[in-house]
């Protein structure tokens, strides 16, 4: 009998690299199915997503609700921010009350930075911009400020660039609890049992790498977009942790508290009730 194709979709980044690491080189047993790895851009996944293009997608947590009906969040694989996340940058020093009398770049009107950033003002202008475009549209002055994400949190500073807002420190303020960023989400017309099945090796897949992290680290150098290894770490660090094991009932509350603000401030167009298979 033929393997079952199961299409994993996320993004070219050091820490997708290393979550995935285990099921890409075989290190795990797939148990008859065929995991087929395919990278793109978040935004680009938020939007296929729309489709049901993959079985299994990364996608940030404000795309997921306007993808609820079609995919559930498995409770592996999520990306937060533990009083850090997604900056607003400029290149020289802004007032967070000028931010709404300015032409913002951002990655995409479906990440969740752009939501956490709406939901702390609500009112500005913005642009979108491809993620690795971002910092160079500031420091050009093509957009008085940018919201970075990926390893630009790491490296703007070096660039001569400006902090306006770290989100997760101010979500993490304004609620005490994690900024969710992205999770994977899997098609719910898979079925109950393949989709616990694939949900668990994923898991044991992010399990394996965190026990076995140089080798993990390794493999995901080659999505590191010039991170030092040390800045590599620690971006790896960030966003693979036991919190990517599993959101926990902290994480699972912040998920829905996000997306529940969200539709509160207008910026949703429904309520969503987060599915999770835990």
């Amino acid at each position: 009998m033929a393997a079952k194709t199961i299409r994993v979709a996320h993004s070219p980044d050091s820490d997708d690299a290393f979550m995935f690491y285990a099921l890409a080189t075989g290190e795990i047993d797939t148990e008859g199915l065929d995991f087929v790895h395919e990278l793109n851009d978040i935004e680009s996944l938020n939007q296929s997503a729309r489709t049901g293009k993959y079985e299994v997608t990364a996608v940030s947590i404000h795309a997921y609700a306007y993808l609820a009906e079609r995919y559930s969040l498995l409770d592996s694989g999520a990306s937060m921010g533990e009083g850090y996340g997604p900056i607003l940058v400029a290149r020289e020093p802004l007032p967070i009350e000028q931010v709404s009398e300015s032409l913002i770049g951002i990655p995409g009107e479906w990440t969740s930075a752009f939501l956490a950033l709406r939901l702390l003002e609500p009112d500005f202008r913005y642009q979108v911009i491809p993620f690795d475009q971002i910092i160079s549209a500031v420091q050009e002055g093509t957009i008085d400020a940018g919201l970075i994400i990926h390893e630009g949190q790491l490296t703007y500073q070096s660039l001569g660039l400006h902090n306006v807002v770290d989100l997760g420190q101010w979500w993490q303020a304004e609620t005490g609890l994690p900024l969710p960023l992205g999770g994977n989400v899997i098609r719910k017309d898979l079925g109950q049992e393949l989709i616990a099945k694939v949900g668990r090796l994923l898991k044991e897949s992010i399990r394996y790498a965190l026990k076995n992290r140089q080798a993990a680290l390794d493999y995901a150098s080659q999505f590191s977009r010039g991170l030092t290894q040390e800045q590599e770490d620690r971006f790896v660090q960030m966003y693979v942790n036991n919190r990517t094991l599993s959101y926990g009932e902290d994480g699972r509350r912040a998920v829905q508290l996000f997306l529940d603000r969200g539709y509160q401030a207008g910026h949703l167009p429904s309520k969503v009730t987060v599915a999770f298979v835990i």
